[in-house]
């Protein structure tokens, strides 16, 4: 009777241990799979690899699994296990997420990491947050559109008779990229299409009202589908050592700008039009510029589905790296101003984003990208360039140094945040340890997770 007990008990103990492997098992597969929702969502949200690197082992700490390996890449998601020897997958589709998806994203991994939520409620979170529908219909969406066209041809170029042009080519290219954006086989070929209609149009308007700027009038109404956030974003991953990311989504980039173009070069051919600029005396005052600034802040409102109460904020964060961009076109000249311009902006944003009514700081930062980024630069340089256009190498080496110098800008900005961050946290740590008089133990060496400041 014994004998047989003791088997009985050793059996229950078997089947106890061998449930509870399971569930460790399941245990991380499901930290896997947050990780494997979290880590594509960030780099649809226009994050760097590096930076969303950074913010999945922030998240593996907070769960108390500092060893397990994240690997990111532009298209994918690597997650390596040491604990069950694992290794899983999780491509990402590369669909870009609105500003307020963005926001969403942002906010969702905060809360995880401050509060431990259960990983099975991250990766639901994270398909609602991915599947919502934008709040602003057809008509808001192309309306922002042309406020963007409007907004950013007020700041590069503004002249009276440019703005009803910017005005028109906003509607119409905006009709364009709504409508063919949903057509997935005129999606392919969508830069070049919209390049050369926008082009064509330009060209065959009168040369009183053009003055010959064809490509300083095209290159606004193009800002939707000129790729100077995925360059500077390159930049900022090579600085970092992310070779394979940077380089690959480098190529990817001015791929991009050669099919505009391409489109720009076919429209020139077909109407015969100069690329020759003509500086216009008749230009609108100093304030045009900022006038372009608000314009621009309530077109991504529209355009991109900015999340709610927040357009003040992108207004804020587009003024102040325009403001700072300004000061450092003054101290350093154009080619290093962005530099200048993301050195301030970046730390500002971040400090603004602890605010109880900013949004999270990937909305503020994404527009104010915008602001900084030369990529109409690179689009007139290549368009100068394939149409044998004087002076286009210059262009192009200009557009180069610039997204270098904001690259190292966004670097050292995030840096500055970062640490001032963690010297902040440890001040506080300090504080109230001498106020309570506790020297040491748990409480004293808890701290909120780091994550990207």
């Amino acid at each position: 009777m014994n004998l047989r007990q003791t088997r009985v008990q050793r059996l229950l103990a078997a089947i106890e241990a061998d449930s509870a492997e399971d569930g460790a098992s399941s245990s991380d597969t499901d930290l896997r799979a947050m990780f494997g929702a979290l880590g594509p969502a960030l780099l649809e949200a226009s994050q760097a690899t590096n930076e969303v690197e950074v913010t999945l082992q922030g998240l593996a700490r907070a769960y108390g699994r500092p060893d397990i390996r994240v690997f990111v890449l532009p298209t994918l998601i690597i997650i390596e296990d040491p604990k069950t020897e694992k290794t899983a997958v999780f491509p990402a589709t590369g669909e870009p997420l609105r500003l307020d998806q963005a926001g969403s994203i942002e906010e969702l991994v905060h809360r995880a990491a401050a509060e431990q939520l259960d990983p099975a409620h991250v990766v639901s979170e994270v398909e609602r947050i991915t599947r919502l529908k934008p709040r602003f219909g057809f008509l808001l969406s192309l309306l922002g559109q042309v406020l963007l066209t409007l907004g950013f041809g007020m700041v590069m170029n503004p002249t009276p008779t440019a703005v009803p042009i910017y005005a028109a080519l906003g509607l119409v290219v905006g009709l364009i990229v709504m409508i063919g954006s949903r057509v997935r086989t005129l999606s392919l070929v969508l830069p070049v299409l919209t390049a050369f209609l926008a082009t064509v149009a330009v060209s065959l308007a009168s040369q009183s009202v053009t003055e010959g700027n064809v490509l300083l009038l095209v290159a606004p109404a193009l800002v939707s589908l000129l790729p100077g956030l995925t360059l500077t974003i390159a930049a900022v991953e090579l600085t970092n050592g992310q070779i394979m990311a940077g380089a690959s989504r480098l190529v990817y980039g001015f791929a991009r700008l050669g099919l505009l173009a391409f489109g720009v070069y076919v429209g020139i051919t077909v109407t015969g039009a100069s690329l020759t600029e003509n500086t216009s005396s008749d230009r609108l005052g100093a304030w045009a510029p900022w006038v372009g600034i608000l314009l621009v802040g309530v077109g991504y409102y529209f355009s991109e589905v900015a999340p709610k109460r927040s357009l003040l904020w992108i207004v804020f964060a587009l003024a102040l790296a325009y403001a700072a961009q300004l000061l450092g076109h003054s101290l350093l000249g154009t080619e290093l101003s962005g530099m200048v311009g993301a050195l301030v902006a970046v730390p500002a944003i971040y400090l603004a984003s602890h605010l109880r009514a900013a949004p999270p700081p990937a909305v503020m930062l994404t527009c104010a990208y915008w602001m900084l980024v030369p990529g109409a630069l690179g689009f007139i340089g290549l368009s100068e360039a394939a149409s044998g256009a004087a002076g286009a190498a210059g262009t192009l080496m200009q557009t180069i140094g610039s997204i270098v110098a904001i690259a190292i800008g966004m670097v050292l900005g995030t840096g500055i945040s970062r640490d001032t961050g963690a010297a902040a946290r440890a001040w506080n740590r300090h504080g109230a340890v001498t106020q309570t008089g506790v020297s040491s133990g748990p409480a004293a060496k808890s701290a909120e997770p780091q994550l990207r400041r």
